[in-house]
């Protein structure tokens, strides 16, 4: 961030030497520590189903970025793979300067990715994809390693004392959250069961995980892979009568009450705000200087970092503003 600040003032400055209202009004955004670059359009395309606060934080990260880079951002998502191939189709059309992605499900988006590419329109990846992000041929990817962290969160659970755990999937074929779980499978030295729920129907996720949790009294853990399934698995605990505890990926305001109360035991922050505004910034680094964030070659990782009782009230002050 330091660095595309820095990046923007001297930009700004260099357009200050030519006089006129054009140099007061690029002296102007410099001393307000935004771009006096050139206006461009970005836009964010990625697989947010309805109701899904996570992706708030993104948005919100994206937007930051925007305003200080002199970029206008056009947000569109949808979880049906299709359509947001469809939505990425909208962008090339409009002649977006950029396009941020998410990959849940990459080959579905792989034929479109070709497209913008051939038109010469930068692509980033961000969130969903890690695998795949070089293989479509993404300039660069923001996000997390959803195995590693898969694999650091079995090795949280062994310190908790968990000995069977349910891990909750909320969408079949969603690449990143098939890791998550497989990571904490193969790290985890208890039992662990996979369980599919409709993340579109949230009544329908309470009433599954109940059911799940009644049938098997010796779950002492759910597993959830955002956070408003989590809020929502602590409800079932309660209806099935169950003392199994509840731990999961990714936070919002709500559960980081929760972390806070007990009612969730602990999560794994990926920083989403961070995923969206580097997404953005990078696309003007990139129009505006040719920059790489991670030479092109590497990811550049965002999580997995761990928000439980030791630390959640440090992050509760940033979870108030919505940036966390």
């Amino acid at each position: 961030m330091a660095v595309a600040a820095a990046a923007a003032l001297i930009l700004a400055g260099c357009s200050s030497g030519s006089g006129g209202k054009k140099a007061e009004e690029s002296a102007a955004n410099a001393s307000a520590g935004k771009a006096g670059t050139p206006r461009m359009t970005v836009a964010l395309v990625t697989h947010q189903a309805p109701g899904d606060t996570f992706w708030d934080t993104v948005r919100k990260g994206a937007e930051a970025a925007a305003a200080k880079d002199n970029v206008r951002l056009v947000y569109s998502h949808d979880p049906n793979a299709g359509v947001q191939a469809n939505l990425v189709q909208n962008a090339i059309d409009q002649k977006a300067d950029g396009i941020a992605v998410t990959l849940a499900k990459p080959d579905a988006m792989k034929s479109v990715i070709g497209q913008a590419r051939r038109v010469g329109i930068p692509v980033v990846g961000l969130n969903s994809g890690l695998s795949d992000w070089k293989r479509l041929g993404l300039l660069e990817f923001f996000g997390q390693d959803e195995s590693v962290a898969g694999e650091a969160f079995g090795d949280k659970l062994n310190t908790t004392g968990a000995k069977k755990i349910v891990c909750v999937i909320q969408e079949q074929g969603n690449v990143g959250l098939t890791q998550r779980c497989d990571g904490v499978k193969k790290t985890f030295r208890g039992t662990t069961e996979t369980l599919y729920v409709n993340g579109a129907d949230m009544p329908s996720v309470k009433s599954t995980v109940t059911a799940k949790l009644k049938e098997d009294d010796g779950i002492d853990t759910v597993v959830t892979l955002g956070a408003p399934f989590a809020l929502t698995a602590t409800q079932s605990v309660s209806d099935a009568g169950s003392k199994a505890k509840v731990a999961t990926f990714d936070l919002n305001k709500a559960l980081v009450k929760a972390v806070k109360n007990g009612s969730v035991e602990f999560a794994v922050d990926q920083q989403p705000y961070l995923q969206g505004y580097l997404a953005v910034d990078s696309l003007w680094l990139y129009e505006n200087n040719g920059n790489y964030s991670g030479g092109g070659v590497q990811p550049v990782l965002t999580g997995p970092a761990f928000v439980d009782r030791s630390n959640v009230g440090k992050v509760a002050e940033f979870a108030a503003k919505g940036t966390r």
